[in-house]
């Protein structure tokens, strides 16, 4: 038996070593898909500052700026003057969590960009949210605001206001006081526009 054991342990060894089967390469991500990820990821603006920043056009931006301080609470982040120091080239201001920029018209750029009261008109209005909304208010109208729709409870939940600002432009004021529905909102609305026709 030992004989055999060794003669089997000799054949063993002479045995041909099988060939190992070739690995399968890996299968390529096409560079699609990683440029998708790459597109997809969540915007990073720089700190302080929220995805999307309202820039406005002003004339008179440096005494704007000042205006709104007074008017609503804002904190200058910053404001960078053109050299000869006539006009704001660029200015930060903060309000709540959300920054507003803006700057001095300039015409003879050809930025397209005018200031509302230049205009005469303003195609928007920049929307705040407070929670001591009729102080704000209060104060932005004894600052020098006009008063373009006073403060309301509105259909869809929230008590809201309108004012133009000295430079042109208009602010809504609002102070959410019941969280509604998008079924409740649509029969306010529906209730509101049958009482005033």
């Amino acid at each position: 038996m030992a004989r055999k054991a060794k003669r089997s342990s000799k054949s063993a060894k002479r045995a041909p070593a099988r060939k190992a089967k070739p690995k399968k390469a890996a299968a390529r991500k096409p560079a699609v898909k990683k440029a998708a990820k790459r597109t997809a990821r969540k915007p990073a603006p720089p700190y302080g500052y929220r995805s999307v920043t309202p820039h406005i056009v002003l004339r008179g931006a440096a005494q704007a700026l000042d205006f709104y301080k007074a008017a609503l609470g804002a904190i200058e982040r910053m404001r960078m003057a053109t050299p000869d120091g006539a006009r704001l080239m660029h200015a930060e201001m903060q309000i709540g969590d959300s920054v507003i920029m803006m700057s001095d018209e300039f015409p003879e750029m050809n930025t397209g960009a005018r200031a509302p009261n230049v205009l005469g008109a303003t195609t928007g209005s920049i929307h705040l949210y407070s929670e001591d909304i009729e102080v704000l208010f209060s104060r932005a109208v004894a600052a020098g605001m006009t008063v373009l729709m006073p403060l309301q409870d509105m259909f869809w939940g929230d008590r809201y206001g309108r004012l133009r600002d000295p430079f042109g432009h208009q602010w809504s004021i609002a102070k959410q006081v019941r969280n509604m529905t998008p079924e409740e909102i649509a029969e306010a609305a529906r209730e509101a526009f049958a009482a005033k026709g």
